[in-house]
């Protein structure tokens, strides 16, 4: 039976799932980002794109690092919503 515990309980382990998935991904973009900006600042290059290479460099490194371990958690997420799909039509 769907109960609101139930729907909430769901909807709060997919949010847990999605912040998992893209801290992997824009902590470390962030960081490099503000690491960036620090040198940038202490040299006085007010480049735009400069920022830019680096982000994305460390963003894909991260979702190839990270990728099967992002895949577990998705799909673990994924399995326990189905299996709980007969629990729920009673």
């Amino acid at each position: 039976m769907m109960t609101p515990e139930l729907i909430v309980n769901f909807g709060r382990h997919a949010l847990e799932v999605t912040l998992i998935m893209m801290s992997l991904l824009l902590l470390p973009a962030l960081a490099v980002g503000l690491l960036v900006s620090i040198v940038q600042a202490a040299t006085q290059i007010n480049e735009m794109t400069l920022s830019f290479i680096p982000k994305l460099l460390v963003t894909a490194a991260a979702l190839v690092l990270g990728g099967p371990f992002l895949l577990r958690v998705l799909t673990d997420y994924t399995i326990t919503l189905f299996e709980s799909i007969p629990a729920l039509a009673h």
